[in-house]
């Protein structure tokens, strides 16, 4: 077996009870949303029993997906099972940075529930929002949007489907010309235009929230989806360029490949991002976890 890596997933695929099944078995993850229950009270009925409408809100999301990526990425370190490298999609990338040590699991904590509030309140008062395209090529689907000049792509996630952040009304005409190209649009569980201009007015913020954390460098290598390579230089700019930037998911994976990686766990919520690397990298091995039950699976296909 080659390397290990942690991939983190991202919003959109959060749902009421994620993380429980975690934090009812396995301590490291009880204490964790503990700590962090009594900096943002709140959070563990959001996450575990609130209403599904509240938790897409993405103040709301962010510090509430940011524990379920580290639940599942806890179970498997108390398993036995540690990462040669990690990489976490769009919000993802905050626990990534959590578990490579580049901040305590409380402050990536902290800085998940500004980010969440800097990026919903830069989507207020805006009509906007974010569909992927499948079933065409990226580039057929770059070429569909060029006439639009409120939508821009922004999650290049496999060759076979890209992310467009922007204007709802556009994203509509837009999704009726994917379809008259056989493609399909399919629109997110999101409430903001993310990774694209229209977050710019948070990056400031962000900043100077950023400001009061001490981030270092991981100590496990971490795959900046800005960059599509490893952070390095300060990674306090990288988590601002990522905010308004798009998300480089395919060239990161086969960054990660070159590297030397060929066993991919994503850790968290639902199977997209083990899906999308299925499709990048048909020949490495991608696995899920986001309940006690697919973390045995792991375990006994990793141990065997």
């Amino acid at each position: 077996m080659g390397k290990i890596a942690f991939v983190f997933s991202g919003q959109g695929a959060q749902y009421v009870g994620m993380g429980k099944e975690f934090y009812d078995t396995i301590p490291a993850v009880k204490n964790l949303y503990d700590a962090c229950e009594t900096i943002r009270p709140g959070t563990i009925e959001q996450s575990f029993t609130g209403d599904p409408e509240n938790l897409k809100q993405t103040e709301n999301t962010q510090p509430c997906l940011y524990l379920a990526d580290l639940a599942a990425a806890l179970a498997l370190k108390e398993n036995g099972i540690a990462p040669d490298g990690l990489a976490g999609f769009s919000l993802g990338e905050i626990p990534a940075l959590a578990l490579g040590g580049a901040y305590s699991l409380e402050d990536g904590f902290k800085i998940a529930s500004v980010r969440g509030k800097a990026m919903a309140e830069a989507s207020k008062g805006v009509e906007a929002s974010m569909m992927a395209v499948v079933r065409i090529p990226s580039e057929k689907a770059e070429e569909l949007a060029k006439p639009y000049d409120k939508i821009f792509p922004v999650n290049y996630n496999s060759p076979m489907q890209l992310v467009f952040s922007g204007d709802k009304e556009q994203l509509e005409a837009f999704g009726a010309d994917v379809k008259n190209a056989k493609g399909r649009g399919l629109m997110l569980k999101v409430s903001g235009a993310f990774h694209s201009p229209y977050m710019t007015p948070a990056v400031e913020p962000f900043r100077k929230a950023l400001e009061s954390f001490a981030v270092k460098l991981p100590e496990i290598p971490v795959y900046a989806n800005y960059t599509a390579s490893p952070y390095e230089n300060d990674p306090k700019a990288l988590m601002l360029e990522q905010v308004n930037h798009p998300v480089q998911w395919t060239k990161l994976i086969r960054r990660m490949a070159d590297d030397g990686f060929d066993t991919f766990i994503e850790t968290g919520v639902g199977a997209t991002l083990q899906k999308l690397i299925t499709q990048i990298l048909p020949d490495a091995k991608a696995y899920q976890i986001d309940s006690t039950e697919s973390l045995q699976t792991v375990l006994e296909t990793l141990k065997s």
